[in-house]
């Protein structure tokens, strides 16, 4: 049986925006993201953070300080009773040709054939066209740009709904 599954990109989205955070003390999540998740858990949606993560490949920070983060990332998520499916990242350089960093779909599929995943049932939240761009490429169709992270092209956007945070997806995602 298939799952629906709500995606969401990490920084903007998750947490507010810092160039290339790795260290605990530096993570402020985004406000009301708790209280989104929980509401979409409700709806039975899973959760798979998907994430660029170049600072491992520019050696601004290690894996392990992104395992570490992650981690306690999880932990933050587990005692707010919400369970993460997974977290996917991308350590690559942008002008690296590979299939998992956004906008290219890769660590969307690969999620899609580990969980069985139902994309046209599933949703992305980003907080980039990239995110957007990546979703569709997937077969993902619902779409969600938050104005809680990067600057935003509205006029220009490929996003189903453009909204100010996590926190109003309760008002789009409604089953």
């Amino acid at each position: 049986m298939s799952i629906k599954t709500i995606f969401l990109d990490r920084d903007g989205v998750i947490n507010k925006e810092i160039n290339y955070l790795y260290k605990i003390k530096d993570f402020e999540f985004i406000k009301g993201v708790f209280t989104a998740c929980k509401y979409l858990q409700n709806l039975d949606y899973k959760f798979i953070v998907i994430t660029n993560q170049s600072g491992i490949s520019r050696k601004i920070y290690s894996e392990n300080d992104y395992q570490i983060i992650t981690s306690w990332m999880i932990k933050q998520f587990n005692k707010n009773d919400i369970d993460l499916l997974d977290v996917l990242h991308c350590p690559h350089l942008p002008n690296t040709n590979c299939n998992c960093r956004k906008p290219k779909p890769g660590l969307l599929l690969e999620a899609k054939s580990k969980y069985n995943i139902n994309m046209k049932n599933s949703w992305m939240i980003g907080d980039k066209e990239a995110d957007i761009i990546a979703a569709n490429s997937a077969g993902i169709t619902n779409t969600i740009l938050v104005k809680s992270g990067h600057k935003i092209n509205e006029t220009d956007s490929n996003a189903k709904y453009i909204l100010e945070s996590i926190l109003q997806s309760s008002q789009v995602i409604l089953s």
